[in-house]
């Protein structure tokens, strides 16, 4: 059956070669359509395919609520619960002994990295597995995590990755030792108490070497907070000063803070989020830690409802690669790309 690009559904199945208008090869006969191919044939000006006939007759239209897959998350789920549950053990442990324990820590974050691999919308995938625990702890699962998603992005092997992903779950773990009316105030901080604060960095980076052969580990605790300019702490760190990982560790850390609900903070909007941490890479993060952050993220928007500022409402069916905040969506029959028609906005996005 031959259909416009605009109705093809996750799942379908090409049944013939694709070709773009220049006769260039595009898709292969057989394959199964997902987001990013949808995405590909937009990129080609390509409007229509050949897909198998689907099992029901109903014509199928493209749905308006997440785009991501649910199956993996009775697996994931639980092995993500009890991840931020540890760490509540593991902070308790290192405020008490000075340490935690490397075969501990390990089989509760192993379980986690074998299982990212299953879901590819990061976007989705850390609001569905949200809950209500402590931020604290929660936060430090979501920065493992988004920092082992971007050390495989930015061109780390898998072990490097993981183990990455291991120094960004630890990396507050020094907030242990900072007491709870300090680290929980829900308004703004005396000098005294921010400069308490700060602290964390040098605290988690002694537990981590009390507790870890490995000074890799150690160093996005210290430095997570030190930023491109200089303006960080607890050293003042600037540009090629601070560490790699330190970078990743960074750049996971703000995203997981912003998008996150606390007491002093509403959530934001995740488009806004991105934006934010764009005008931050100009001068605190890392440039190409931060924007092949941004790179990877932005896709997961494909498929996704958009209010424009106008009111209107659509789907994002294409992200640019390089304009990352100006998709093209699409309005009932009518597209409106963003990078032509600068008037338009988009105000939030719905997952």
């Amino acid at each position: 059956m031959r259909v416009h690009v605009t109705e093809l559904i996750n799942g379908d199945l090409l049944s013939h070669d694709t070709f773009n208008n220049f006769g260039l090869h595009v898709l292969s006969k057989g394959t199964i359509v997902n987001d990013q191919e949808i995405s590909r044939l937009f990129q080609h000006q390509i409007e229509y395919v050949d897909i198998e006939n689907r099992a029901s007759d109903e014509p199928a239209a493209r749905t308006l609520e997440t785009t991501v897959n649910p199956k993996w998350l009775p697996n994931v789920q639980p092995i993500y619960e009890n991840a931020v549950k540890s760490f509540e053990k593991f902070f308790n442990h290192a405020l008490v002994d000075g340490k935690v324990d490397d075969q501990e820590v390990t089989a509760v974050i192993q379980p986690l990295l074998n299982n990212l691999q299953m879901e590819r919308d990061v976007v989705s995938m850390l609001l569905l597995l949200n809950t209500n625990d402590d931020y604290v702890y929660q936060h430090s699962v979501q920065v493992g995590m988004l920092s082992y998603y971007l050390a495989t992005w930015t061109g780390y092997s898998n072990e490097e990755s993981a183990t990455i992903g291991k120094a960004g779950f630890l990396h507050d773990i020094g907030k242990c030792q900072i007491p709870g009316e300090v680290l929980n105030r829900p308004g703004k901080l005396t000098e005294r108490e921010f400069e308490e604060i700060k602290k964390h960095t040098i605290y988690g980076h002694e537990i981590i070497l009390n507790s870890f052969d490995d000074p890799f580990l150690a160093i996005g605790a210290l430095q997570h907070h030190e930023r491109m300019n200089g303006s960080g702490y607890p050293n003042g760190l600037e540009a090629d000063d601070i560490h790699p990982v330190s970078k990743i560790i960074a750049v996971a850390d703000v995203y997981s803070a912003m998008i996150s609900q606390r007491v002093y903070q509403q959530k934001r909007d995740l488009l806004f989020v991105l934006k934010e941490l764009y005008r931050l890479s100009f001068d605190e993060l890392d440039p190409f830690t931060t924007h092949t952050f941004i790179k990877h993220m932005i896709p997961n928007f494909i498929g996704k409802r958009a209010e424009l500022v106008s009111g209107e409402v659509g789907i994002i069916v294409m992200t640019h690669p390089i304009e990352f905040f100006q998709p093209l969506v699409q309005i009932d029959e009518r597209f409106i790309d963003l990078t032509i028609e600068r008037d338009y906005e988009i105000k939030h996005v719905y997952l």
